[in-house]
């Protein structure tokens, strides 16, 4: 975050054709959720170290930008949004083009609380979308969950200008680093504010540091050695819906280990995976419920467990294929999410 509001110079802009439009990259306003600095390409997950270190699916998902957002203010009353997706395949049979490859656009309104605005839906090669967002009010923008971004620029007119925010009067937000599956990546989501990373990050008022990856989530000891490299206030394991239960006995209590061993204090929550007849533990929740409880008596400290009771809701109408939850699955699992996490922020330096 600035340390302080900072108007973005219109130097660092392109204007259009007609010199009516000004262009800010993102990069040069500034973009949450990156664990590292130090990426290959701006708009990756991973630091480019990890490449031929992290499993080649891993490194490959870490180019997607899930998570990833922008704030500012404006005193425009038009913004256009345009974005180049890193992959020619905007959607997936399961997954609409909205949440693999779009971008969503919110408003703090005046309460405090975020409101969807309108989303950005992604055309090809380069899309562009227009929004009208309240006169004055805090902005967010939602990168997409299943593609990487090239470019992403925001086009305003010109004379009008972009600034950052200001710590000084907007509270510091606490992290939640969140390793996961491909749901805590945002399948299947229909746009990137709702999945339930993005949903938890605008309750809690937090920055979320998304590292779900599709089918990849296993704790594999590279991966440990990285996200002890982070320093969130609390640090969310989700990945037993991708391992098998040998998996989870033989990694999780080393990666725990590599964790502590860097960050005596922060909190660790583990998250039982869900199961859309809400029939809990799964056969892989109770060995990681063997595990912490082994975890536990060992003296490792502030371990915290998440059951995935109500994750899903009890009706079956939770998910888009009996796995994968829609949007209403997404708000059911943020609000059982948020609930436990709030008291580990509150706690949290």
């Amino acid at each position: 975050q600035f340390a302080s509001a900072e108007t973005i110079d219109p130097k660092k802009a392109k204007a259009s054709d007609d010199g009516n439009t000004l262009w800010y990259e993102c990069k040069d306003i500034g973009v949450e959720g990156k664990g590292w600095t130090d990426t290959k390409a701006f708009y990756d997950r991973l630091p480019a170290k990890a490449e031929g270190k992290a499993p080649d699916k891993v490194w490959g998902l870490s180019h997607h930008s899930a998570g990833l957002c922008v704030r500012f203010k404006t005193d425009a009353r038009t913004i256009q949004v345009r974005w180049a997706p890193l992959e020619r395949d905007l959607a997936m049979p399961h997954m609409p083009a909205t949440g693999v490859s779009g971008i969503d656009f919110y408003a703090r309104e005046k309460d405090g609380q975020w409101q969807f605005v309108d989303n950005g839906r992604p055309t090809g090669a380069l899309s562009t979308a227009t929004f009208t967002p309240p006169a004055g009010a805090e902005l967010l923008i939602y990168l997409p969950l299943y593609n990487g971004v090239k470019t992403i620029e925001i086009g305003i007119y010109k004379g009008k200008s972009i600034t950052t925010l200001d710590a000084t009067t907007h509270k510091p937000r606490k992290s939640i680093a969140i390793y996961g599956t491909s749901i805590t990546q945002g399948g299947c989501a229909s746009r990137p504010g709702m999945a339930f990373t993005a949903i938890m990050g605008r309750e809690l008022d937090a920055t979320i540091i998304n590292l779900g990856f599709s089918g990849s989530g296993q704790a594999e000891p590279e991966m440990a050695d990285l996200m002890a490299e982070l320093s969130p206030s609390v640090f969310v394991f989700d990945c037993i819906a991708n391992m098998s239960g040998e998996m989870i006995t033989e990694r999780v209590g080393p990666l725990v280990k590599k964790l502590r061993e860097a960050h005596p204090d922060m909190p660790i929550l583990f998250a039982e995976d869900p199961d859309i007849g809400n029939h809990n533990p799964t056969s892989n929740g109770r060995v990681l419920r063997k595990v912490y409880k082994e975890l536990v008596d060992e003296g490792v400290k502030n371990l915290h467990f998440l059951a995935s009771e109500g994750m899903l809701g009890t009706d079956r109408e939770g998910t888009v294929d009996g796995l994968h939850p829609n949007d209403l699955g997404m708000m059911r699992q943020a609000e059982v999410f948020t609930k436990a996490l709030r008291p580990l922020l509150q706690a949290a330096p």
